[in-house]
């Protein structure tokens, strides 16, 4: 009993130490991963509003393009009628309202104000000077300027838009849009992370915190803020320092930051540049109350699978206290177990010793059946070879008296001098004597003992060539009209060529025995895709084969021919099998008899 109140305080206090561990290494897991998932989504809502930003940037910068192409617009400047700039007046009042634009107007060769959506208001810039803003000394002088400021009437910041009409190389005036931000603000301030936008000075233009526009991201140099405040560009605006600084203890995307009536917080911050333009779009992701609650739900979760597995552990260490307590018990039985078992395996290990024995003997019985299928094999083949001898023969002799012949006439041509008629003969004894060298390659091949490996791609073409090769001299001395489809180029199967000669043979041979009797004797062979398989079709018009060779065609020793043994087809159906192919018939009265060899298409 004591061993076991041991084991106890020991469990317990490990599991307290583990469960401390978890907690902790939990709440920074949980702080981090708390922090990365603000990092990605601060990124991708910094994207989204930049790329609304950018959007509107857009549709506001083609206004002032489409008015300088305006042949109202330009008829007004060019003629200076009081009437045209009352009626751009109304157009360009339209055109404020319908698009968003704050104000449009235009400026002549001065900079004077000449007509303006706003024309009907106390704020009205027709008639005002402008000559003096650097957006219409930037379109005078490069066609187009683009400059935010403080507008000097209205006191609303905005963005301001200027393109330069000109009219055979002279300025006729400058046409302006004014694009205010208030409703883009209006939608950032919907969501709680703080966002702003600054200038290339760092001086922030656009901000989700009203509070923060005007102040600068960064320091400034005294200069640049002499020169700004003097442009007058926003107002009498302190310029003074955003409150938002870089955290010491943190990673370079952390800032610490104070909004308006709260205290100093950490952020993440994202920095993504507006296309178009020199600012930059900031966002300040909350990171406190994303990584307390990831903390906490990490740590729960921790506690929770601790606490899970001290119990897991706790009812194995029961159960393995009275486990402990049977064994004695329990020893007997297995000792009993284990000699029942041995016998058992004794028993199981002869079986296995008679299995191994049977199985030794019924592979020497494969081996001896596959040798007996090779030798059968070359029996047919050269069976057949023994019915073509005589055509082979026949096909030598011609062109042997052919070159016999050539090279008496060439002694008789050297011993008159006719070099060139020699020379002649003996071109033609090479190519009769090549031909003889193809005929007897062909019957060497065909005769040597092929492996069963197939070694594929065999080209259709070139086994058909040299089966017919084989059987032609019979195909001439009966009389029979060899009808060859073209096969596509390139067409090849995986086969073993010397064995595919030999089905191919033995098919064409059973064809020239079965048109024996046949008038107007024909064979038809060629081959074609079909699928994924290659068909080589060998055909006559013979009689057709009986019902009854049909229903048992693919017996040993079932055939037609006096002298035959019945097994051409048997061998030739098996060695298609070992190329992964069918052999197939068809057959009618009268109308002839259709083998088609299926193999697969080699692919190269």
């Amino acid at each position: 009993m004591s061993g076991h109140r041991r084991a106890w305080i020991s469990f317990a206090l490990i599991g307290l130490g583990v469960l401390a561990a978890a907690l902790w290494a939990a709440g920074g897991i949980g702080r981090d991963q708390a922090y990365a998932d603000v990092l990605a989504g601060s990124g991708n809502a910094a994207a989204l509003k930049v790329a609304l930003l950018t959007s509107e940037l857009d549709k506001q910068r083609s206004l002032p393009f489409v008015l300088a192409q305006d042949s109202e617009v330009r008829t007004a400047l060019a003629t200076g009628d009081p009437a045209r700039y009352r009626a751009l007046n109304l157009k360009f009042e339209a055109l404020s309202r319908d698009t968003g634009a704050a104000v449009i107007y235009l400026l002549d060769t001065r900079g004077v104000g000449m007509a303006a959506s706003n024309w009907n208001q106390p704020t009205s810039f027709v008639g005002s000077d402008y000559a003096f803003r650097p957006y219409f000394q930037g379109a005078a002088a490069t066609g187009q300027a683009e400059y935010f400021a403080l507008g000097n009437v209205s006191n609303q910041p905005g963005l301001y838009l200027a393109r330069q009409l000109e009219q055979d190389g002279r300025m006729l005036g400058v046409i302006v849009v004014k694009v205010e931000f208030d409703r883009v603000e209006a939608g950032w301030r919907r969501f709680p992370d703080p966002v702003f936008v600054t200038d290339e000075h760092g001086v922030v233009l656009l901000s989700s915190v009203e509070a923060w526009r005007f102040l600068a991201a960064r320091p400034l140099a005294p200069a640049d803020r002499d020169a700004l405040r003097a442009s007058l560009q926003f107002g009498t605006a302190p310029l003074s320092p955003l409150p938002v600084r870089a955290d010491p203890a943190a990673s370079a995307d952390q800032v610490l930051a104070r909004l308006p009536g709260q205290r100093e917080e950490a952020f993440v911050h994202v920095q993504v540049p507006v296309p178009g333009t020199p600012w930059q779009f900031h966002l300040l992701g909350a990171t406190r109350e994303a990584m307390a609650r990831a903390a906490a739900s990490a740590r729960a979760t921790a506690a929770l699978a601790v606490l899970c597995a001290l119990f897991a552990a706790g009812i194995w260490m029961h159960r393995r206290h009275r486990a402990y307590d049977r064994v004695r018990a329990q020893e007997a039985a297995r000792q009993e177990l284990e000699s029942r078992v041995a016998s058992r395996t004794r028993e199981l290990r002869d079986a296995n010793d008679q299995l191994l024995a049977e199985m030794e003997d019924r592979r020497r019985a494969e081996a001896e059946l596959h040798k007996l299928q090779e030798e059968l094999v070359q029996a047919n083949k050269l069976a057949f070879l023994g019915q073509i001898t005589a055509g082979v023969a026949h096909e030598i002799n011609q062109p042997v008296a052919a070159i016999r012949s050539y090279a008496d006439n060439s002694a008789v041509y050297l011993d008159r001098g006719s070099v060139d008629r020699a020379r002649g003969n003996m071109a033609a004894i090479a190519a009769l004597t090549e031909r003889i060298g193809v005929i007897t390659d062909e019957l060497r091949t065909f005769s040597r003992k092929s492996a069963n490996a197939v070694d594929g791609p065999v080209s259709v073409d070139a086994a058909i060539d040299g089966a017919l090769t084989l059987v032609g001299f019979q195909l001439r001395r009966h009389g029979i009209a060899l009808h060859r489809t073209p096969s596509e180029p390139g067409l090849s199967v995986k086969a073993e060529r010397v064995r595919l000669e030999q089905v191919l043979v033995n098919l064409l041979q059973n064809a020239i025995d079965a048109l024996e009797s046949t008038p107007g004797p024909q064979i038809r062979i060629g081959a074609e895709r079909d699928g994924g398989q290659v068909a080589i079709v060998v055909g006559d018009n013979g009689p057709g084969l009986p019902e009854s060779v049909m229903a048992a065609l693919y017996t040993p020793f079932v055939t037609t021919k006096p002298r035959g043994l019945g097994l051409g087809l048997v061998i030739s159906r098996d060695i298609v099998a070992d190329f992964g192919g069918a052999l197939s018939v068809r057959s009618e009265a009268g109308r002839g008899t259709r083998f088609t060899i299926h193999l697969p298409e080699a692919v190269s």
